[in-house]
Parts: structure tokens; sequence; C-alpha cells
């Protein structure tokens, strides 16, 4: 039978506890969202709704092509130049998601003949920009500048590091000032994807690239999401603008893929905006990060302290994981299940967001339930 396989997988899935299922949810939902990336409670304020509407009512619903032939407006244009203003860089690119921008970077900057040095713990972006880029890629520890720095040893000629900010499943922060050095130390370029970081991170939510004083290097491209912080949909790439013209070249996720829509483009240059007149929301969100934190351990559970915004509680098992999860939305609590095989060390957690509009009753609830649901 054709596609037989498919039934043997899921079968396999349903005994190891690892089904997974769509949950449409209304636009009205009475639950307590700490599972969302809407770090900084954008994603419905009023303005950045209106800069979404208003941008659809000027531009259309749709970009109606690629960037490179009708997908690019001047809205997109003024997006991209607040972004590289905003976090420090000389340039930006804006893409359709942040999964097309880390695509594009990793195999645009990793060509063949190239070593690409891959942190264990990055995004599955970062991971299949690995696999489809042509150079040789070499997976170091999680966090570890040695390791980057013995694999750089290894060979001569082009070299780039790639490594997340802030790791999206524990939420601990990359030590980018090492990773630069270790970088310069051998002439390679660094790439990271501040997804985590961005808006949460650095002087005025700046990112964590800025924060570590690499804003603007000739040899750092970052790359982020409009999707968390800014709460709208889209990626971006920062970095000189050789390297961006380069990605508009040679970039096969921006060349061939439609633009971003004008809503999206409107709702996160609303939402950056926003965040310029108000950036008390950066520390805000690492305040409740903080304050989940301190009261999840104080109540016994097993939490990772946080170095931004993602604040991770260990569970015994992917079921039980998958059952605490559900017993919190029962109790009026929506978390994240992260579970095998999305988490590379195959610890099953529930992932909850520190965002900076949560009141301190709703951490104490959301602390409460949790502490009563567990298994």
């Amino acid at each position: 039978m054709a596609f037989g396989w498919i039934d043997e997988q899921a079968e396999a899935r349903r005994r190891a506890g690892l089904v997974r299922a769509l949950r449409p949810r209304p636009a009205d939902s009475s639950l307590l969202d700490l599972a969302s990336n809407d770090y900084l409670g954008l994603s419905r304020h009023p303005e950045v709704t209106e800069g979404a509407a208003e941008a659809a009512r000027r531009w259309g619903g749709g970009s109606t092509g690629s960037r490179l032939v009708t997908g690019s407006t001047e809205l997109h244009a003024e997006l991209e130049r607040a972004l590289a203003a905003f976090c420090g860089f000389e340039a930006a690119l804006v893409f359709s998601s942040g999964y097309a921008a880390n695509l594009a970077a990793v195999t645009t900057l990793g060509p063949h003949g190239s070593l690409i040095v891959s942190d264990a713990g990055n995004h599955a972006s970062l991971i299949d920009g690995c696999r489809l880029a042509r150079g040789e890629t070499q997976v170091v520890g999680h966090a570890d500048p040695e390791a980057v720095r013995k694999a750089l040893g290894t060979r001569q000629g082009a070299a780039i590091v790639v490594s997340d900010t802030v790791f999206s499943v524990d939420g601990d922060r990359a030590p980018l000032a090492e990773l630069a050095a270790a970088c310069r130390e051998y002439g390679a370029g660094l790439v990271v994807d501040d997804a985590h970081g961005l808006g949460v991170l650095g002087d005025g939510g700046r990112g964590a690239p800025y924060a570590a004083g690499l804003a603007g290097a000739g040899d750092v491209v970052v790359t982020a999401t409009l999707s968390k912080s800014l709460g709208s949909q889209g990626g971006v790439v920062l970095g000189p603008a050789r390297v961006i013209d380069h990605l508009v070249n040679a970039a096969r996720t921006f060349i061939f893929d439609t633009g971003l829509a004008p809503a999206a483009a409107g709702a996160a240059l609303a939402a950056l905006r926003l965040l310029e007149r108000e950036p008390r929301r950066a520390a805000r969100a690492r305040e409740v990060a903080a304050e989940l934190h301190a009261r999840l351990t104080a109540a016994g559970l097993e939490a990772v302290r946080p170095d931004a915004a993602v604040v991770s509680v260990r569970a015994p098992s992917p079921e039980r994981a998958v059952r605490w999860a559900a017993d919190c939305r029962s109790a009026g609590l929506a978390v994240g299940c992260f579970r095998p095989p999305s988490v590379p060390d195959g610890i099953s957690r529930l992932r909850l967001t520190a965002r900076a509009d949560l009141s301190g009753a709703e951490i104490e609830r959301a602390v409460r339930v949790i502490g009563e649901t567990r298994p």
C-alpha cells in the first residue's frame, strides 16, 4: 500500500506518547496564556493591530510576489531601515518567516568548501540550514567556546559559527562575546539567531548581540523573528550591507519565496515603534521570568534559571509532560509542552512564556496551577 510506512510511524509515536495534534484557539480564549511567544504582550495591542489593518488597506492583503518581482513595498524598506537602526546594524533584509531567514543566512554563508560549526542546542531551523548548506558541519557541545575553538582549528579557509543567542528550550543564553573572540582568532564569521533575545535583552530590547557589544560588527550576522516580541510574523537578517546584498542575490528562501504580507510588516513596524517609546517592556519581561522561576523553585519544582523570557520546568517523562500540560489547560492555564524529538537532550519540559503584560495575580495563579497539577 502506498505510504504504508506512515501508519507504522504513527503507531510508534502513539506508543511513545509523542503524538502531536492541532488545537485551533478561539479569538476570545479564556485561558491564561503562558504558551505563546508574545513576550511583550503586543500581538493584540491596538497600535499593532491598527498597523496591520492600515498596511492591508494601503498595500493589499498579500505582497503579490517575490521580493525581487512585486513583493517589495516601501513599507518593507521602511521596516528594514527601522530594524537595522534599532538593533545597531548597517542593513537588514526581511523574510516571510524566521525559519526562512535562518535557512538563508546559513546556506548562503556556508558554501561548498567552508566549515560550519553548530551548537548542539540550536533550533531546528539552524540545523536544517546546516543540512542544506554545502559546507561541512561540525556539531559541538552546547555553549562551549573552547569546543568551537577546537573545531575551527581543524582546518584553514572560510568558516562560520552558528548559534542561538537564547536557546528556545531552557531559555539559557549563549556566551556571545566568547564565541566572537573564538571566531576572530580564526577569521571566522559568527551567525546568531536572536529570535528569543530581540525585544527582551539589551538596551530597550535591542537584542543579545547589542548587549554583548557585537552590534554592527563586520564579522557578525544576526537573524531574528518578527513573530515573538514584535507580535507579528516574519523574519529578518541583520548585518553588514555587503552580506545583505549577497543574500538578495544568493538566498533561495528570499529569491523564490513570496514576500512578507504587508499586514505583517505593518504590525511589526508598529510594534517596533511602540517598543522604542516604551523600552521598559523589555526589562519587565525579564522581571516576570525571574519571578516565575523564584516562585516555581520555592514550590519545589525543577525550573531552569532564565536568561531571558523563557522559563522551563522539567517533567518526569513525555507522557507525564503531556498530561501535566493538559491538566493545566483544564485548570485555565495554557503552557507549552516540549518533548522528544523537539528537545536535543531528550528531557521533557513545560515551557512557560514570561510576558511583560502579566500581572502579579496572574503570575501567582500560574504558579499555583502548575504546582497543583504536577504529575
